[in-house]
């Protein structure tokens, strides 16, 4: 019991991390968005097939299952995510990613079934609200160019989440899907070595990104994952924004404004509301 709350633990705080590390790396312009994805996705790719090598062998690698389709969905999250982070604070930028990610999810569950409960409308609809309370024009409101770009990486990042859900091995699916999303980069490599620049700390931070954030706290996260049910795997994903939040704080100096709390609680709670009394889904 102890060792899934440490590693679900440690896959909150990679993927809050990757929030950090993005912000830190492209708020003032230590590296360029393509550059950071292309490092990002190269370098997650690469720890993944380490990884998978290790745990099976390397025909496993060669044969690698997933998907174009999926890993095109990988690729417009992190091009989007990257995008987005030269607009929005860490804070800010993880919890839209957050609520466009489980806002997805919920609405294509709801779409595959009856009506929704009462729970779920009122959760979806405090979430949204307070989303739209969030976005709107003011002295304290985010980047709108910056929150649209996020909530697209948040799409195409449930998208992913939904065609992953029936992996009947997920490690060596998400390595092959991190594998064709770096071929998907070859374009952009080219652009990147034009156009772009990156400092080697910029360099770095997108390293870590792509091994420790995502290819091992994907791995930790999938170990974790069959242990925890439907509703509570939702729930602690809830914490990812609060834990970017405070990561914000203290190493980027980033203030918490009274209208980014705000939302914060009502997306989340909404979200929660909506998650932990789902009814059912039928049977296909």
């Amino acid at each position: 019991m102890y060792r899934t709350i440490l590693l679900t633990g440690l896959a909150m705080t990679a993927f809050a991390a990757n929030s950090l590390l993005a912000r830190a790396a492209l708020a003032d312009g230590t590296s360029d968005p393509g550059s950071f994805t292309v490092i990002r996705l190269v370098s997650g790719a690469a720890a993944l097939a380490l990884m998978l090598i290790w745990q099976h062998d390397r025909g496993m690698l060669r044969r690698a299952p997933g998907s174009w389709l999926s890993a095109l969905c990988l690729f417009v999250y992190a091009l989007a995510f990257s995008l987005a982070y030269v607009r929005l604070g860490a804070a800010t930028g993880a919890l839209i990613l957050f609520a466009s990610v489980q806002g997805t999810m919920l609405l294509w569950s709801i779409a595959r079934r009856d009506r929704p409960t009462l729970a779920e409308a009122l959760g979806l609809a405090v979430a949204f609200g307070a989303l739209v309370y969030l976005l709107l024009p003011g002295l304290r409101a985010p980047d709108l160019l910056g929150s649209l770009l996020m909530i697209g990486s948040g799409m195409a990042w449930g998208a992913y989440s939904l065609r992953g859900r029936g992996a009947v091995d997920p490690l060596p699916e998400t390595a092959g899907n991190f594998i064709r999303a770096a071929m998907i980069c070859l374009p952009l490599v080219g652009i990147t070595m034009l156009y772009g620049h990156i400092t080697f700390y910029g360099m770095t931070l997108a390293v870590i990104s792509g091994v420790i954030a995502s290819g091992l706290g994907y791995a930790i996260w999938y170990r974790v994952l069959p242990q925890l049910s439907a509703s509570l795997a939702g729930t602690v994903q809830l914490t990812v924004p609060a834990i970017a939040a405070l990561g914000a704080v203290l190493f980027l100096s980033e203030v918490l404004t009274l209208r980014l709390i705000l939302a914060s609680a009502c997306i989340l709670g909404g979200v929660a509301l909506a998650t932990l009394w789902r009814k059912p889904a039928k049977a296909a």
